[in-house]
């Protein structure tokens, strides 16, 4: 595992041990997670008055297992990454590969479950989540994490989801396009609440 681009690209990071891999976490795949960058960093919709998203954003990455997708976007300039992991190992694993990144200062690890969230200290422009395939969580955390003040009004949201399965984007949620990249699939909506 390691970091696709930006300032660590080619940076190696903590693979999850073999209890978490039973427990059924998988890192989002390299491809996937450089395909979801590339297009928040160069189509249009997704560019915001500090440049190509994550540039100087605030991002939470919910349901974030290993970590991949926040630690790629502090990679690609987040201003903060705000991490969401209920599992007690799983978040030790991200601690370690912010250590290994040298980022503990620009991110945080909350033990929270994205479903049921605590009202959030910031609003975040870009959310990344790649919730567990053999559930369908993901219209839930949106729903949740919104009530709870986790997104700003036109946040981008990218959520991995099974190629084969379908996704149905709660309301206030509008999908603007889905792509497809062997056995995931990339959802990127836009929040429309205020």
């Amino acid at each position: 595992m390691r970091i696709v681009g930006g300032k660590h690209r080619g940076r190696r990071l903590n693979a999850p041990g073999p209890g978490l891999v039973r427990a059924g976490l998988r890192p989002s795949a390299e491809r996937l997670r450089e395909a979801l960058f590339d297009i928040l960093g160069h189509a249009r919709p997704y560019r915001t008055a500090a440049g190509p998203l994550p540039v100087g954003a605030h991002v939470i990455d919910a349901f974030a297992g290993t970590g991949a997708l926040g630690l790629e976007a502090l990679s690609r300039g987040a201003r903060s990454v705000t991490f969401l992991e209920l599992d007690r190992d799983a978040a030790r694993l991200i601690q370690r590969n912010l250590a290994t990144l040298g980022e503990e200062a620009a991110a945080r690890v909350l033990r929270l479950d994205a479903c049921r969230p605590a009202p959030a200290p910031v609003a975040a422009e870009l959310l990344v989540m790649d919730p567990p395939y053999r559930d369908d969580l993901g219209p839930a955390a949106l729903t949740a994490l919104a009530a709870a003040g986790w997104l700003a009004p036109g946040a981008v949201v990218a959520v991995e989801r099974p190629a084969k399965a379908g996704f149905e984007a709660p309301a206030d949620f509008q999908e603007e396009e889905r792509r497809g990249y062997g056995r995931g699939a990339i959802h990127l909506l836009r929040y429309g609440g205020d």
